[in-house]
């Protein structure tokens, strides 16, 4: 034992291998662990419900020998009634970890989410929750979720337009976050990190949306937004803008999820000139089940050549291109969402829609408008027959769809087909007012 100060610290000699420990005379169980190659760290041993605890205090130069000392008599006298310091020490870091952490410890889980699940949560910390990711998530309180949700609603990311499906969706994002981490972190005493989430303050308060049901583009209104699409496509501002006009046609031409179009890859299509039911495109990544081969229509065949047409052209002339279809100058290669395009469609209809609006409004004129039976059009859209039956279930290809190609085909000549009538209509009006 020895008088454990400054100047014994800075003159104890390191042992020929391992480590030796050097135990102060005054406060017992307060002592100074030297390694063979001289690192100096004091360390508290003492027992905690009969069960020996040693226990790192730091290493001298981050801890004086003084601060050391002061902090090895708090952690014993905690031994002593029954406190466990390690305990402690993962509770003080745990009312530190960031929600940047938790959402990383979220999305990194082996097997638990798609890649688009991903691509969604972190977007939403990154940009809607940007003040927040580098600060503790117990510092989030209710007052900052209501603020951030009304400025969502009322004025989105941009603070030009409010967004209130963005708002809700960031928020659902933010609660499961805080339930994660009420489940994998603790306090000193044992309880959830987070002892109320903060999201359940918008019980009351979440952001009306409207009917789903209503929100797609009527039929007398699909004509004038195909014919604007396929106008937008003439003169696009860049490379990215035209890859949102052309996700937003896809998705109207075959009722895909949003994260289904934009991370559309060339490996997942498949284009026969000779033979449409051999033209399909393959949704992967599923939440549940195996991957799907969808049948494509002749219109949606022909926008996907006029892109391979770009991508051929320059790997003629050596470019480096895309492994996707919808490709975009961000991090992450491909088209998030389809924006301006959009926008341009809510202000033809006259309500404020979304790129998976596009879904429903497939939904809608495959069953009301072509007369495809509710089993078929659920297939049409990937989602699971709820008529499917014991034959359908074990005997049924339900993952290749390309008897289905007649069906996509009737709902792509059908808007097609409003987009004719649109555009007489046009003429009709315009040389009415030239007569006049």
């Amino acid at each position: 034992m020895a008088k454990i100060t400054k100047t014994f610290v800075n003159k104890v000699q390191p042992p020929a291998s391992g480590y030796a420990v050097h135990w102060d005379d005054s406060v017992k169980g307060y002592g100074l662990r030297v390694s063979s190659l001289g690192k100096r760290v004091f360390i508290a041993m003492g027992r905690v419900q009969g069960k020996p605890i040693q226990f790192t205090l730091g290493p001298y130069g981050v801890l004086t020998e003084d601060a050391a000392r002061k902090k090895a008599q708090k952690v014993l006298q905690d031994m002593r009634e029954g406190i466990d310091p390690r305990n402690s020490k993962r509770a003080d870091e745990a009312m530190k970890v960031t929600l940047q952490q938790v959402c990383d410890a979220y999305v990194e889980r082996p097997g638990k989410l798609k890649e688009s699940s991903k691509a969604e949560m972190k977007r939403h910390v990154e940009k809607v929750f940007a003040s927040w990711k580098n600060k503790p998530i117990v510092a989030i309180t209710e007052d900052d979720v209501r603020k951030r949700h009304r400025e969502m609603v009322e004025k989105g990311l941009d603070g030009k337009r409010g967004a209130p499906a963005s708002a809700n969706a960031s928020m659902v994002t933010l609660r499961i976050l805080c339930n994660f981490a009420s489940r994998q972190y603790r306090r000193a005493d044992g309880s959830p990190l987070l002892l109320r989430n903060p999201v359940e303050v918008l019980k009351d308060h979440w952001a009306t949306l409207g009917s789903r049901t209503e929100r797609y583009i009527d039929r007398r209104k699909v004509g004038e937004v195909w014919n604007a699409l396929q106008a937008a496509r003439e003169n696009p501002k860049n490379r990215d803008a035209l890859a949102g006009i052309d996700l937003a046609l896809w998705a109207l031409l075959t009722g895909c999820r949003r994260d289904e179009g934009a991370t559309l890859r060339w490996a997942n299509v498949n284009i026969d000139d000779h033979d449409p039911s051999n033209c399909w495109w393959r949704i992967t990544e599923r939440k549940r089940g195996e991957d799907l081969q969808m049948p494509l229509s002749s219109q949606a065949v022909a926008l996907l050549k006029a892109r391979r047409a770009v991508v051929d052209a320059d790997i003629a002339e050596g470019k480096t291109v895309s492994e996707f279809v919808f490709p975009s100058w961000s991090k992450a290669g491909h088209i998030r969402d389809a924006r301006a395009p959009m926008e341009m469609i809510s202000k033809i209809v006259g309500k404020h829609l979304s790129l998976h609006d596009m879904r429903r409004s497939f939904t809608n004129y495959a069953m009301r408008e072509c007369l495809i039976e509710k089993f078929r059009t659920d297939l049409l859209t990937g989602h699971k027959p709820a008529q499917e039956d014991i034959t359908a279930r074990n005997y049924l290809d339900l993952a290749r769809l390309d008897w289905l190609q007649p069906e996509v085909q009737k709902i792509g000549d059908w808007i097609e087909q409003q987009a004719a009538i649109a555009a007489s209509k046009n003429v009709v009006q315009l040389h009415a007012a030239g007569a006049a």
